[in-house]
């Protein structure tokens, strides 16, 4: 980000679409004044963007960018390859290209070709001493030096470099084919395939779209190839999705591409290491695990399968570090037809960023080599695992203050692995429960968002029927906890963060800091102020929530989606503590949760989403910033503004979707009127800055 005369007042290197504040990159060219050098280091790892210009900005050194206007694309992939060579047919690019012109038709020195005889459309660039035959057809390609198109061949948004041969009647879209690669007549090869350098391929061939050739590689004459001959199908998107892959079930996510994962990873974290897994219920979960642990053992890392389980069970056999990492498969919570694959690290904590990016490296360029057979892993099944975690688990609660109130409970297990685990633990408690939905079934792991509104309302009139105490719901994974109230209400995620926050804080005196995601309601600034206790704000993810939890001074850190963490327990969430832990709060204040959410102040909230291309999102992000300036305001995860005065009370928070281009507005304010009065003014305001030109 800089100021008008240029001067650079904050840069984040690949930062996430909360933390993008601009549409200006740094592109990496730098001039620099020679007594810079001395501030480097001698022999030392030093990075210009990680080191020293923190170190320039930190000293008010004088840091400036110029910005310039026209075309830059990182190329860091070869789909970018590619579209950065339609952007320069396209005239995207300033570039003077080089040949005679004929019309949208550039041809180098010593063509040979009969331009009556070819067909042209969009623009085509073609290099020296090159042979097209009879009746090709060419759309918005690039083919280099010395290069032979047999006649009657198509070739449409393709990039072709030196020396290839391409025979008579070949169709190709939108693919890349590098130096001296020879492909017989009549083949097909659909979109998005990558040929290295010297490839042979036979005549009447068919190759599957989203595949690549390594270099010197050979395809039989009429061989139909479906995957790559180094890999499988490639993705045209991002493996990771922060520390999940995602696909359809058997479809996407099928045993090839489990067994390849699990290989990369097992490359990642090393020969001789131990990987725990588990899964839930699901078939497709558990042909996945399988198919993950094949590819572990084959890298030469030992499998330990807790089979199944919850994610939280699955974190807690991490954490003594004894571990390499670990790996939790389920059906997705939100899409029946999705497989999810969650991957941590050595203490059970989601794998960041910077690792699943070296997963991904590992994954899409197979430069991974498999254990010597007398290396390959072993498979093992741990016996006391629940044994371990049910000691810590009531360890961490006054049991006895809990089982004196001989609390009412009804909960629905969601049908998820909780039901194996918990009934155990709950018989300590003394408590009354209705138990619902307290088996495995596969077929129920998902809810749609009609099935969890119809589970809460039968909650509601459980709870209100029997005049029980509390009625909750622990999702299939065992992470996220839902409730109903003793008068039946349920509780929105974000009004439950701000009753446990006031709970934890009347029962736990010598706390002195919490924290919560920067999406959280204001409320919660309330109720740290009235016990003089810092608020830490987050981003929002598990992740950042999981890092603020291990930092000593923290002792609980709530989340808006039913997630919380006792620092005193566990560093991640896990629903069935959460449930415990209320228990243990609402004896020791003697308030249930009515109770107490009456006597707390209560802001009103109201949320837009408004749709914003991906590239749209930095240049709103600009605007936002500029329009903020002179106001108070949080940059943890999006642009959070606060406003005093008349206003004051009011906040909005701005933020990018980090999956889908999307941009969500939500606003708060002591009225439902002001709420949506400012919900809409910011909605029109992005709708205006995604709009302009």
């Amino acid at each position: 980000i800089t100021q008008t005369d240029g001067k650079i007042t904050r840069f984040l290197e690949k930062p996430s679409w909360g933390e993008v504040f601009s549409d200006t990159i740094n592109t990496g060219i730098y001039i620099l004044e020679p007594e810079v050098l001395e501030l480097i280091p001698y022999r030392e790892d030093y990075d210009f963007s990680k080191n020293l210009f923190p170190l320039l900005l930190r000293h008010d050194a004088g840091l400036y960018g110029f910005i310039a206007d026209g075309y830059w694309r990182d190329i860091g992939n070869l789909n970018e390859y590619q579209d950065a060579h339609i952007d320069a047919l396209h005239g995207g690019v300033k570039l003077e290209l080089e040949g005679t012109q004929y019309g949208s038709l550039y041809l180098g020195d010593g063509c040979s070709v009969e331009l009556d005889h070819l067909h042209i459309t969009g623009t085509v660039l073609v290099g020296k001493n090159t042979t097209i035959g009879d009746d090709v057809k060419l759309s918005n390609v690039v083919i280099g030096d010395n290069c032979v198109i047999g006649p009657g061949s198509l070739l449409r948004n393709c990039v072709v470099w030196n020396d290839v041969i391409i025979g008579h009647s070949c169709d190709l879209s939108s693919d890349v084919v590098c130096a001296r690669c020879s492909i017989g007549e009549k083949t097909v090869i659909s979109e998005n395939v990558f040929i290295g350098d010297a490839c042979w391929i036979g005549r009447n061939a068919q190759l599957a779209a989203n595949i690549k050739l390594w270099p010197e590689k050979v395809v039989e004459e009429g061989a139909i190839l479906t995957r790559s001959l180094v890999w499988e199908d490639k993705w045209l998107r991002e493996l990771f999705s922060d520390a999940r892959v995602t696909g359809l079930s058997n479809i996407e996510m099928n045993p090839e591409f489990g067994a390849k994962l699990g290989a990369a990873f097992g490359a990642y974290v090393g020969e001789g290491k131990t990987v725990v897994t588990s899964r839930d219920s699901d078939n497709v979960s558990r042909m996945i695990n399988r198919a993950l642990i094949c590819g572990l053992i084959s890298a030469g890392v030992e499998s330990y399968d807790l089979r199944a389980t919850s994610i939280p069970l699955l974190r807690h056999e991490l954490s003594s570090g004894k571990e390499a990492g670990g790996i939790h498969v389920r059906r997705s919570p939100f899409d029946k037809n999705l497989t999810d694959i969650i991957f941590f690290d050595a203490n059970g904590r989601d794998l960041p960023a910077n690792k699943t990016k070296s997963i991904e490296r590992l994954f899409f360029g197979e430069d991974f080599a498999r254990a010597h057979r007398d290396k390959v892993g072993n498979i093992s099944f741990p016996e006391r695992t629940t044994e371990v975690y049910r000691e810590k688990f009531l360890s961490s609660l006054n049991v006895e203050a809990i089982g004196k109130k001989k609390f009412k409970v009804v909960i629905d297990y969601s049908n998820g692995v909780a039901s194996t685990i918990f009934p155990v633990i709950l018989g300590s408690f003394e408590c009354q429960v209705v138990a619902l939905n307290a088996y495995l079934d596969p077929k129920k792991l998902t809810r749609d968002k009609y099935e969890f509104d119809h589970s809460m309302k039968q909650l509601s009139h459980i709870v209100t029927s029997l005049k029980y105490d509390i009625g909750c719901l622990i999702d299939a994974g065992g992470e996220k906890l839902f409730v109903v109230n003793e008068n039946g209400e349920p509780i929105d995620s974000d009004r439950l963060l701000t009753i446990v926050a006031e709970l934890f804080l009347r029962t736990h005196a010598g706390a002195t800091a919490i924290a919560v995601p920067i999406t959280s309601p204001g409320d919660i600034d309330q109720v740290a102020a009235s016990h003089n206790v810092k608020l830490f704000k987050v981003r929002n993810s598990h992740l950042a929530m999981m890092e603020t939890a291990s930092a000593k001074a923290v002792q609980f850190v709530g989340g808006t989606k039913g997630g919380f963490i006792f620092a005193d327990f566990f560093f991640a969430t896990d629903a069935m503590y959460s449930l415990a832990k209320i228990l243990e709060m609402m004896a020791s204040t003697g308030k249930l949760l009515g109770e107490v959410d009456a006597s707390l102040p209560h802001l009103f909230m109201a949320r837009r989403n408004v749709n914003c291309s991906w590239e749209h999102k930095g240049k709103v992000m600009r605007n936002i910033m500029r329009d903020s300036e002179s106001l108070r305001r949080d940059l943890v995860d999006g642009v959070r503004i606060y406003f005093d005065g008349e206003k004051s009370g009011m906040s909005v928070l701005l933020i990018p979707d980090k999956e889908r281009p999307l941009f969500h507005i939500n606003a708060e304010a002591p009225s439902q009127k002001d709420t949506d009065e400012l919900a809409n003014l910011y909605e029109r305001k992005v709708i205006k800055w995604r709009d302009e030109p």
